[in-house]
This record gives structure tokens, sequence and C-alpha cells, in this order.
């Protein structure tokens, strides 16, 4: 399958990416996930915005990250810089490359081997950083190429100051709380 044929592909209830040109179809996410993927894209929106970084994409945005075989993945929430932005635009189709930033919100059946795929996808295509937030533990993992990962407890600091100026929220804050 190419990337153009998944655009025009709908097998609702299911997400669906494509991994070398597989396509690979996974559950909707439970309910603390969905709270956890809208929080961070709440907080990271709202940073964004009000310094004028580029913009953040939700969760089910499709990026473009090989081709031939095609592979288009999809993070909870994720960032692009203003100068990406500009360079390319904001296309109807998958988002042409990778995030500068991808968010992956674990869930309870999630194979540690495919999130470790997830991200490795991600920082091979250029992602520059890929933080996978594990709501069970609390925990942020920041991952970066040629760098071993970083585990953030909740009461630690997500620093992705290089890529987001001045985003440097708690990891506590980036879990949903009622």
């Amino acid at each position: 399958m190419t990337a153009q044929e998944l655009f025009e592909y709908s097998h609702e209830p299911f997400r669906t990416e494509l991994v070398a040109g597989r396509l690979f179809e996974m559950e909707p996410a439970g309910a603390l996930h969905g709270a956890v993927a809208a929080r961070v894209g709440q907080l990271l929106s709202n940073h964004v915005l009000a310094h004028g970084l580029g913009v953040v994409f939700g969760a089910e945005t499709g990026f473009h990250l090989e081709s031939e075989p095609d592979t288009v993945r999809a993070p909870d929430a994720s960032f692009v810089s203003r100068e990406r932005i500009a360079a390319t635009g904001i296309p109807n189709e998958f988002f042409p490359g990778p995030p500068d930033v991808a968010f992956e919100v674990t869930s309870p059946h999630d194979r540690r081997g495919e999130v470790e795929s997830m991200t490795r996808s991600w920082l091979a295509a250029g992602t520059v950083a890929v933080v996978v937030i594990d709501p069970r533990r609390r925990t942020a993992t920041v991952h970066r190429p040629a760098s071993t990962p970083a585990v953030l407890g909740e009461r630690d600091t997500l620093d992705l100051d290089d890529v987001l100026p001045g985003f440097a929220p708690p990891v506590g804050e980036l879990l949903h709380e009622l």
C-alpha cells in the first residue's frame, strides 16, 4: 500500500498506520490514553501559540516518513516548527516528513517492542525528540538521536528547550488529573 492509498482508505473504528508498505490497524484508544493525549496537546498548543513557534498537530495526523515502500505514522501529539511550515505549508494530505517532536502515550495493550519500533521510526526519519508518556507509571521517557533515553518522573521537568523554546513543564502536568 502507498501513502496515497492509505490517505484514501477508511476502516473505522480502527486507527491505521503504514509501515514499509504494510497496513497496521490499531484499536481505538482507552479513556485515560485519550485524556493524557488531549492534555499534552492542550499544554503544547497553548505554549506554541503564545510564542509563535509553529504548529501543533493532534492525534491521528499522519506524517509521511519514508517512501518506496511508504511509511506513515501518527503520534498522539506533535509539533512542527514555524520555519518548516513556512517551507512546505500545511498540506491536505499527510505531512511530508517527520515532526520536530512526537509525543506517544502508551496504553495497557501496547507491547514494548511496538513502542520501541515507533520511536526508532520517528528518530530515523529526523524527529529531534520523541516523548513517550506512560500514564500508569507516571513517567515520560525522552528519546533523542544518538542518546540514551532519559526517564523522567512526574516531579521532573520535561526540557525540550532546544526544539521548543521555553516549553519545560513538570511531567506531572502532562498527566491528566481530575
